[in-house]
């Protein structure tokens, strides 16, 4: 079932989150942030509208994902948006990333929203063959712009014009 967040919520979303963090490259975070963190942000998302949603299964929240403001809040950007997605460890590769990501196509046109971004670890080729299944194109490569677990990571932009 794939829903809108609630507060109730934030604890599984943050369990994933710090999973995300310490084992993979997938969050350019070193060390797992408290619920606090993840409180605030969820408000912060929930007043700009800009949607978190929820996937769920019999364990809990199996997966999550938002989209947010690009570049600050530039009005120029206004009609950019960063997503992201992420999955339970135990959830992945099922297909429910894609139900999560496509999900967030209509709430970004109803918000007259043209474009969607993604930030991807550049060895990540799971994430970047995902994306591309859904439409989304390699814009940017940066080159050891972000580092972590004691090396220096690449990021590949995506986007997909909707």
């Amino acid at each position: 079932m794939i829903r809108t967040a609630t507060e109730a919520d934030i604890p599984g979303l943050l369990a994933i989150y710090n999973q995300v963090i310490l084992t993979s490259t997938a969050i350019y975070h070193d060390t797992p942030l408290p619920l606090e963190d993840r409180l605030a942000w969820f408000r912060a998302r929930s007043a700009a509208g800009f949607p978190v949603l929820v996937a769920e299964d019999a364990k809990g929240i199996a997966g999550y994902s938002c989209f947010g403001e690009w570049r600050g809040s530039w009005p120029g950007y206004r009609h950019t948006v960063e997503h992201s997605v992420h999955m339970r460890d135990d959830t992945r590769g099922q297909g429910l990333g894609r139900v999560l990501v496509e999900a967030l196509f209509a709430p970004a046109r109803t918000q007259n929203i043209h474009v969607m971004l993604g930030g991807v670890d550049a060895e990540n080729e799971a994430s970047l063959r995902f994306h591309a299944r859904l439409g989304f194109e390699k814009v940017a490569h940066f080159r050891q712009v972000g580092r972590k677990f004691d090396r220096w990571l690449d990021l590949v932009f995506v986007q997909k014009i909707l």
